[in-house]
């Protein structure tokens, strides 16, 4: 099966779960908001972390007596799964990820930018002889299809006048693409952190190709139809977060003890993948759309995002920047 009919499969399955699966947010008794309010945390984003940790999104819904409930994302695709299939309201992606879902007909809007980072680049062994992205030619490459690692690939591929044709492309969770790295059974890893930065400090892994223009932002996305019934309630998660935001800003040193601990990772795997991320930018404008129109341009070239889309206006649709706006300063 070759990448686009892998991503149509994909999404007619998450089309199937969308109509398969009811939404958490059921109404309070008084017509008032959502009686329950489901939240992904993932270890790529150490906002949702901090707010999971420090009860920020519970202590805004306490006086609605809303339930807060959280569901662990180990990656992109598993946040928009979760979202198409209305198992979490609000997910934490990669921009491009969440266009490549827009794209196959995912209801979601970017609401919200929990972080700018650098959380991808191209990974090798210490012993594996690869240093350069054209050594990756005919070689086994691990990456998480859906995700921004995997459109880090394809943009660097590109970038190098290659395709992904060129490669043996082995699809594997983030995790799990790490630690084939680690046994060799892979020859090279589009990385993310905390396992790109856990593999660079533990394995000696080589971070060969480095491009921070390439990674997209980190968006949180809700459900189109939780967003229009519930305005309210999603400004108020943005309030939660806004909170968590500028905690993490403030203690940073705890914020990294917090993602250790969560991540069960050492202490200064945590600090660097804190090191970058830029926490400072969170509402979602114009730099944003134009890093995921970049990145959406490619993919059309590569066949992955359909060739009659119309990029921008996907992204205009995806990009919602006014919930933000009207409670951000």
């Amino acid at each position: 099966m070759n990448l686009k009919s892998t991503f149509l499969t994909i999404g007619l399955l998450l089309s199937v779960g969308l109509i398969g699966c009811s939404s958490s947010a059921e109404e309070n008794g008084d017509g008032s908001g959502p009686d329950k309010i489901t939240l992904d945390y993932a270890h790529y984003s150490p906002t949702s972390l901090v707010l999971k940790e420090k009860g920020f999104a519970e202590e805004a819904f306490e006086e609605e007596g809303t339930e807060i409930e959280y569901v662990l994302s180990q990656g992109s695709n598993k946040a928009l799964e979760f979202l198409n299939s209305s198992s979490v309201d609000f997910g934490s992606t990669a921009g491009a990820a969440a266009l490549m879902a827009k794209d196959n007909g995912s209801p979601v809007e970017s609401v919200y930018l929990y972080s700018q980072p650098e959380w991808t680049a191209l990974v090798s062994s210490k012993d594996s002889g690869i240093k350069s992205v054209e050594d990756l030619e005919g070689k086994k490459v691990a990456a998480t299809t859906g995700t921004d690692p995997y459109i880090f690939l394809v943009r660097a591929l590109k970038e190098h006048g290659m395709s992904i044709d060129d490669i043996e492309l082995v699809n594997l969770q983030h995790a799990d693409g790490a630690s084939a790295l680690n046994s060799g059974s892979v020859d090279a890893w589009a990385g993310l952190d905390p396992h790109m930065a856990r593999e660079e400090l533990g394995s000696d892994a080589n971070l060969f190709y480095r491009e921070p223009s390439f990674n997209t932002y980190g968006t949180l996305n809700v459900r189109s139809d939780f967003a229009e019934e519930h305005p309210e309630a999603v400004e108020k998660v943005i309030e939660a977060y806004e909170k968590a935001r500028k905690w993490t800003e403030e203690n940073p040193e705890e914020a990294a003890q917090i993602l250790a601990e969560e991540a069960n990772i050492d202490r200064e795997v945590a600090e660097i993948q804190m090191e970058r991320n830029d926490f400072s930018q969170p509402i979602p404008g114009d730099d944003v759309k134009e890093s995921i129109n970049g990145a959406g341009k490619v993919l059309q070239e590569e066949e992955v995002i359909d060739a009659d889309s119309d990029v921008e206006a996907l992204t205009d649709e995806l990009i919602n920047p006014s919930f933000a706006e009207n409670v951000i300063e």
